[in-house]
């Protein structure tokens, strides 16, 4: 299963094993080379760069009573065969990321066979703790197959093989492909022709005229929510910046009460199940956050056409999605979460080193940091074949709450959901530093909560409070909005403090001009508050762009509620009451801008 599934509960290897390796040669495809396709750079960004226990996805395949090894091994050879993304490495000089991919006519891959006298009490969680510890170790793309494969064999017969898959040539949609397959190959089905596009093909038609169209699209729709959106969903004075070190403990919902909830609230408002939890997920999350809207990630498989639906590669990308929540009641959240949610997987699809780009320039002129602190991952529409032991664990539970090990977590808020029927079967991690483990358990609680009630009626978005007892983050008096993020003006001094070498520096709240970050414009009234940075540069040659630059620097690990000030203005000396906004402002400026662009120096 992907890298968030599954019990964390390590199996011991059982006595009297015995571990051989089979060499499985394969012939008979066709030697190919091009670029690679937009979901494979994705994940290829992520595998150079992450934890390989992380971003490495793995999944157990039962084996029949009375297989062979040799059948196994015979099965194996054909899926190679068959999908050109299984026979696909990577080129790439070192210290640089692959562009093009390359598919081989024949080669070998192994089989390690491990053979037991017995199995322990537990066979299947064992397997998938096998399966697991198989993750470890970064995959060579450019020259290791991409599958490790161990089969668990009981006095030589076959009984499991657990698999470790790079990310790179496959994700959860793939992996239930190739199960499926597998299984059909052992019971000696002959696998129809091949419907949908090997991935040199799909490169080939992202690269289009049409597909380059959709990409552009998508990175305008992400553009726009970069821009406008939060820079952060949990902006708090204890909140730390997605990407710092931080381990969270799973903590794993599965709920009866929630599954009838959920189906309660799908019937009464007539639209889909996989809207309303996302409608609810939402409605929580902006809640719990003090936000008047929901940024979070949503990965999509992106199989919506007939040419990808079986393609054994990885298409999995993020989608976006902003939500705006504020509505008077739940029924009207749930009815514009639809049309978010397609609009989001419509955009899901995009050139990924341009996104980042992107990223990078946008972020770096609003002065923020794109964080992807919030993920919101519903696999429950895969097979139940593929969730391996976790789709037939404690169906008994009517509601339970189980803490797993803890693991790092790139992001602040992480949910799986793995079913939704016969329970609601939820995974969630999050951040020590903004959940205590109380109130990580009362979010889930209260998710099933918000279902009940949006099952038995409208639910006021006013009154989430009350029906969850999920609390409103609290920030106190000093935390402004500003450009759509909370933001601590204390904070961001603090930080372009030492951006700036300890110079001198205040930061006030003043009305912005005419809407923009635009410094030298004239004022407005009623115009969008925003941030102005005085610094006074002594002797030295500081510059606002120079300011902004080292601000911008420090921000990815800077603390929460960091957000570059639309100003800078640059004094030679502090007032004697540097405390006081207005003092600052009656001081002869030497030079002042955005930082981002034209500056305004002032004769002297």
């Amino acid at each position: 299963m992907n890298s968030a599934a599954g019990k964390d509960t390590m199996h011991p290897s059982p006595s009297h094993t015995t571990t051989t390796t089979v060499t499985v040669a394969y012939a008979g495809g066709e030697e190919r080379r091009g670029p690679v396709t937009m979901g494979q750079a994705n994940m290829i960004r992520c595998i150079l760069r992450d934890d390989p226990t992380h971003i490495n996805i793995h999944d157990v395949w039962p084996v029949p009573e009375g297989t062979t090894v040799a059948a196994v091994t015979d099965a194996l050879r054909a899926l190679a065969v068959r999908h050109e993304g299984l026979r696909t490495t990577f080129p790439h000089p070192p210290e640089a990321a692959p562009v093009d991919q390359v598919v081989a006519a024949e080669g070998a891959f192994t089989v390690n066979v491990l053979d037991h006298a017995e199995l322990p009490a537990d066979p299947v969680g064992y397997a998938e703790s096998v399966a697991r510890a198989a993750r470890a170790g970064r995959f060579a793309l450019e020259r290791e197959f991409p599958l490790r494969i161990t089969l668990l064999t009981v006095a030589g017969a076959p009984v499991h093989v657990a698999l470790a898959f790079s990310h790179a040539v496959a994700d959860g949609s793939a992996m239930a492909i190739l199960r499926e397959e597998f299984t059909e190959l052992l019971a000696g089905k002959e696998l129809p022709g091949l419907a949908s596009l090997p991935p040199v093909d799909l490169a080939a038609v992202e690269a289009s005229p049409a597909g380059l169209r959709k990409s552009e699209a998508s990175l305008r729709y992400w553009e726009r929510i970069l821009r406008t959106g939060p820079q952060e969903m949990f902006a708090e004075p204890r909140g730390r910046r997605p990407g710092t070190d931080e381990e969270a403990r799973q903590l794993t919902l599965r709920s009866r009460r929630g599954s009838r909830a959920l189906a309660g609230a799908a019937r009464r408002t007539g639209h889909p199940e996989a809207t309303v939890l996302m409608a609810a997920w939402c409605a929580l999350v902006a809640h719990r956050a003090g936000q008047d809207c929901c940024v979070t990630a949503v990965p999509s498989a992106n199989r919506f056409h007939p040419r990808v639906a079986r393609s054994v590669t990885t298409t999995s990308q993020d989608a976006l999605l902003h939500l705006d929540v504020q509505v008077p009641a739940f029924d009207a959240l749930v009815a514009r979460t639809w049309g978010a949610v397609l609009n989001a997987y419509r955009h899901s699809q995009f050139d990924s080193v341009r996104l980042w780009e992107m990223i990078v320039r946008v972020t770096a002129e609003r002065g923020s940091h794109f964080g992807r602190d919030v993920v919101f991952n519903d696999v429950s529409a895969l097979p139940a074949p593929l969730l391996g032991t976790v789709a037939t664990d404690r169906d008994d539970a009517e509601q339970e709450l189980i803490w797993g090990p803890p693991q790092t977590l790139p992001t602040r808020l992480l949910a799986f959901t793995y079913r939704t029927v016969p329970q609601l079967h939820i995974s969630l991690w999050a951040a020590p530093s903004l959940f205590t483990p109380e109130e990580a358990e009362s979010f889930l609680s209260g998710l099933v909560l918000l279902l009940e009630a949006a099952a038995a009626g409208d639910v006021p978005m006013e009154a989430l409070a009350e029906v969850t007892g999920v609390r409103t983050a609290e920030r106190g008096s000093g935390w402004l909005r500003v450009d759509g993020c909370w933001v601590s003006p204390d904070a961001v001094r603090e930080t372009l403090g030492r951006a700036v070498g300890g110079l001198p520096v205040r930061v006030a709240e003043e009305p912005g001009p005419d809407g923009t970050a635009d410094g030298t414009a004239e004022g407005v009234a009623d115009a969008e508050r925003h941030l102005t940075a005085y610094i006074a540069r002594g002797d030295t040659s500081l510059t606002p762009e120079e300011a902004h630059r080292a601000l911008t620097a420090l921000i990815p690990a800077a603390g929460s509620g960091v957000l570059a000030p639309h100003r800078y203005v640059l004094v030679e000396n502090p007032p004697t009451e540097p405390d006081r906004s207005d003092a600052w402002r009656r001081l002869q400026i030497i030079e002042e801008g955005t930082g981002r662009s034209r500056q305004v120096r002032h004769e002297r």
